[in-house]
């Protein structure tokens, strides 16, 4: 049976937290990579995410925490007074157009290059593991190197940082934040055996492993209100090189430990990002739902129908769409109508000017 938008209950108001949404529609975080000199956000990104301000919340694109953090080109981050800066038009355009937007906290650890880091340093890591795969630079992709493993004397400053990028978010605008512990980057890589391989009591059992991530984030909670923090997490997304052995009692335990926080909500990323949604089969992300007790963001490879039928059947609180939002600034009135959707150019995601940021037109246009 199709799926009726007229009275599909993606298009309800609902609350995370102590944000009101005017539907269960998320703009999924996604980088672009036109961030400014001093990885300040560029002046048109307030119209950009003012032109998708219809989402129920918009998540920004992922947003380093601190120098160290910072693993691609021309990404922005919220440890400045220029960056605080350059995030305030953007949140501001957004409440202005009725719209509700959280920051993307962000250190990709391992997954970055010397030339992206403050005196060519190393990467850190939770182990000395190179990933495989490249990074992209401001000269262009290099491949990854070897990280340096942390001391277990620099983890509070790790937990420190996430804590004060939380605070400049409140302070330019955002609602709230989401902990970015996906895809294989920094706390994801302390929760994966494949990537931490640790003696300390950050690493060997998943309570330790886990220890990191539950650490920033109640860290956050403290700083900030539980009612406005969310996090993000990838069970089984092999992103970056993210591997574990057994992934299903280490994010049982994760989830387990998170709803006793009553976060905003809990963003899962079902499968392989922007891929397979079995790349695990038989995973049970169900049972993480209601372990977690609290608002479930779904996320991979919806479309309307999917959407709609995860809300419907109580599998989703809220659903978040990415690509689909860069072509179409007005998705959600696209899907309310059944109004087909525009394609994005792919050639345009990453780097480059207002082409194929801001000038996607809107279907009244």
């Amino acid at each position: 049976m199709t799926a009726d938008p007229a009275s599909s209950p993606l298009f309800t108001p609902t609350k995370v937290g102590a944000i009101g949404l005017a539907n269960r529609v998320a703009m999924a975080p996604l980088t672009r990579s036109r961030a400014v000199a001093g990885d300040v956000p560029r002046p048109s990104a307030a119209t950009y995410y003012a032109q998708r301000a219809t989402a129920g919340l918009i998540i920004s694109e992922a947003t380093q925490i601190s120098p160290q953090g910072k693993g691609y080109a021309f990404t922005p981050g919220i440890h400045s007074e220029a960056q605080l800066a350059g995030w305030r038009p953007v949140t501001e355009a957004v409440h202005k157009a009725g719209g509700r937007i959280v920051a993307q906290l962000w250190h990709v650890g391992r997954i970055s290059h010397p030339d992206l880091q403050p005196g060519n340093a190393l990467p850190v890591a939770p182990s000395a593991i190179t990933p495989k795969g490249q990074a992209f630079t401001e000269t262009g992709f290099k491949p990854h190197v070897e990280p340096r493993a942390l001391e277990i004397g620099e983890i509070p400053g790790i937990v420190a940082d996430y804590v004060a990028a939380a605070r400049n978010a409140l302070a330019a605008g955002f609602d709230g934040v989401e902990v970015h512990a996906a895809n294989g980057y920094l706390l994801d890589q302390f929760l994966r055996d494949g990537s931490n391989k640790r003696t300390d009591r950050y690493g060997g059992s998943i309570e330790n492993r886990a220890r990191l991530t539950l650490e920033v984030t109640q860290a956050v909670v403290d700083a900030i209100g539980a009612d406005r923090t969310g996090i993000r997490l990838s069970p089984v997304t092999p992103a970056n090189d993210a591997s574990d052995s057994d992934p299903a009692p280490l994010f049982t335990h994760v989830v387990e430990a998170l709803a006793g926080l009553n976060l905003a909500y809990l963003h899962m990323i079902e499968g392989a990002t922007g891929g397979a949604r079995d790349v695990v089969p038989g995973f049970d992300f169900m049972a993480l739902k209601r372990a977690f007790r609290g608002p479930y963001m779904a996320n991979n490879g919806y479309d309307f129908a999917l959407a709609d039928a995860a809300v419907r059947d109580g599998r989703a609180d809220l659903v978040a769409f990415g690509r689909p939002f860069i072509a179409n600034p007005d998705l959600v009135q696209r899907m309310r109508t059944g109004a087909p959707l525009a394609t994005p150019d792919k050639a345009t995601f990453y780097g480059g000017d207002e082409h194929g940021y801001t000038d996607y037109p809107a279907l009244a246009a």
